[in-house]
């Protein structure tokens, strides 16, 4: 039996005061409807940062400073299993705000309030940092 190894994936923890962006997967994508930390993918040979940068600008077409780099959280899905990095975030005060370009919506949500918005799975143990 042939074991894949875990996919590498970025997120960031968008900050803005004691406000954080969830964004809402859209309904024909896998865990449709739940919120997460945007972010997607790492590429072969790309960094970790560089993905989160790369993937907010394709996702929401904002760009961020990374304040600071979280434990990384091991998720097992049925179809597979993820790595992903988180990062809290801010925007640049040149960024635009930022647009749900593949995302069905996105929410500024007080720290208190994330517990109770449905998260996809992989993002719920992040919660702990942000309490």
């Amino acid at each position: 039996m042939h074991i894949q190894p875990p996919v590498s994936v970025v997120c960031a923890i968008i900050v803005r005061g004691d406000r954080v962006l969830l964004a809402q997967r859209p309904p024909d994508k896998k865990l449709g409807g739940l919120w997460e930390f945007p972010g997607g993918k790492v590429e072969r040979g790309e960094s970790a940062e560089a993905a989160l940068h790369r993937e907010l600008l394709e996702e929401l077409g904002c760009e961020v400073r990374i304040l600071q780099t979280l434990p990384a959280v091991t998720h097992e899905y049925a179809w597979c299993t993820v790595e992903m990095v988180p990062f809290v975030c801010e925007l640049t005060a040149a960024s635009p705000e930022p647009h749900p370009h593949e995302h069905t919506g996105l929410v500024w949500v007080e720290r208190p309030q994330l517990a109770g918005y449905p998260l996809a799975p992989a993002d719920v143990p992040l919660l702990t940092f942000l309490a």
